[in-house]
């Protein structure tokens, strides 16, 4: 008896899944709705949730305010100091994964300050204004030793010797004092923009440019480095030659280096150069949108260049939406889809094309789910820790294609976590101005208020 149960459940196990396989219903259009098939995207699709965005950011907050500590200490001593009256000519900064005084992060004390602004949450302001003050009254003490020069921690801020130097830290400091109101800032803001506006070599018609690698060179980067913080210092003085110097930076940058039909800028020109090649790198096209973005915020509207300047913004934005790929991410080479996604410049081209449709510069039925699409991918590179992956490392000027496509990555590299940050802050005042929605499958925006049922 026990044997012919055995052979009958044995009998039941092999008959069944055929069975089964023999009954499953073919997919075909007549039964099934195939367009609300459910693809399977390389990266989350649809609208966002508020609180994902807000954990994104607190957790890069967490792991930047552990890594780069906002401590002086004796370097003899290794002790650290907590009375600023008593520094001593070994004070320094204790030391972290990333410099408290560099271009990069001066993008990300701005970051950290529009975070605090969106978010109501003052630890990303106390960020910022916490490091910027340490700043200053560590190079108070050098400048009052008279060690203005030479090997100081502080160099950068007394005796700056590049844009690297002075643009992108001024502009952060303009904007710290927006906030703190705290004067001991100023003199440190006014030498850095003399140095941009008087010392930093120019071409003949005033074009900010360098003499490297080659005599007479233009950098895109270098509009970064400079042209949001001559338009922070028009911003804070009221004085006219600030924005008309910034302008004119971007309007001949661009006569040289933007190139129309792609919607693109190159990453290097040299002036005697012909023919010239033409790589366009990502990061470097999204410090150019990023500067007009930092310029059309607080160029007054009756600028003379201020709609030629709109307009250069437009382009942009219309040629790097042609690029995105169907990752979210672009590529390191825009134009060229073998090189490597890259993570810093996505976070800028989605913070710029978001800040632009809240401020109302851009369509938002046209550019939302961009948006929407950039900020789902770079968030896939936010790790548990909260280090920023995919950033391509600090990059000089090439005219081959291998430099760039070869150039490392590394969660090291401090230029993608100011990036995210903005990213991510401004994304979440997109979705207050908003209705992001799904609708046939697609992102879609609509207005506040509006039944968007109805165009379904």
């Amino acid at each position: 008896m026990k044997n012919n149960i055995l052979t009958i459940l044995i009998i039941s196990a092999l008959t069944i899944p055929a069975f089964s396989q023999a009954t499953t219903q073919k997919v075909t259009d007549s039964n099934t709705a195939l367009h609300a098939i459910q693809p399977d995207y390389p990266v989350p699709y649809g609208p966002v949730k508020a609180e994902s965005v807000t954990a994104v950011l607190d957790r890069i907050f967490t792991y930047l305010d552990s890594s780069t500590p906002a401590k002086i200490i004796d370097r003899q001593t290794n002790s650290e100091i907590t009375d600023f009256s008593k520094m001593t000519p070994g004070t320094s900064f204790a030391p972290g994964v990333f410099r408290l005084i560099s271009y990069e992060w001066g993008v990300a004390y701005g970051a950290m300050l529009l975070a605090g602004d969106v978010t109501g949450d003052a630890k990303f302001t106390g960020y910022t204004t916490k490091r910027i003050n340490l700043i200053a009254a560590v190079a108070q003490y050098y400048k009052n030793q008279g060690t203005q020069q030479g090997i100081t921690p502080v160099r950068p801020i007394l005796d700056p010797r590049a844009l690297d130097d002075a643009g992108s830290m001024c502009a952060a400091m303009i904007k710290t004092y927006n906030v703190s109101k705290d004067k001991t800032l100023r003199p440190f803001i006014d030498n850095y923009i003399d140095y941009i506006s008087n010392k930093q070599f120019r071409l003949a018609d005033g074009t900010l440019a360098r003499n490297r690698p080659l005599p007479n060179a233009l950098w895109l980067d270098d509009l970064y480095m400079s042209v949001p913080a001559l338009a922070q210092m028009g911003n804070l003085t009221g004085d006219k030659k600030y924005f008309d110097d910034a302008c004119k930076q971007v309007l001949q940058f661009s006569k040289r280096m933007f190139n129309s039909e792609k919607g693109l800028y190159m990453h290097g020109w040299i002036q005697d150069m012909n023919p010239h090649p033409e790589f366009y790198w990502a990061r470097c096209n999204g410090w150019a949108i990023l500067t007009m973005s930092e310029l059309l915020d607080v160029l007054p509207e009756n600028h003379p260049s201020r709609e030629a300047v709109m307009d250069l913004f437009r382009a942009h934005i219309r040629g790097l939406a042609a690029y995105q790929s169907g990752s979210g991410f672009w590529h390191q080479l825009i134009d060229r889809n073998d090189s490597y996604l890259e993570t810093s410049a996505t976070a800028i081209y989605t913070y710029c094309a978001a800040h632009a449709i809240n401020k109302g510069w851009i369509s938002a039925q046209a550019y939302g789910p961009m948006v929407v699409l950039g900020w789902n991918a770079v968030q896939t590179r936010v790790n548990d820790k909260g280090e920023v992956e995919g950033t391509c490392v600090g990059t000089g000027m090439a005219f081959d294609p291998a430099f760039y496509y070869n150039r490392p990555v590394n969660v090291a590299a401090a230029h993608g976590y100011g990036p995210v940050i903005m990213a991510g802050a401004e994304i979440l005042k997109l979705m207050k101005n908003y209705q992001i929605v799904i609708n046939d499958s697609a992102v879609m925006f609509y207005p506040l208020g509006a039944d968007w049922r109805n165009n379904r």
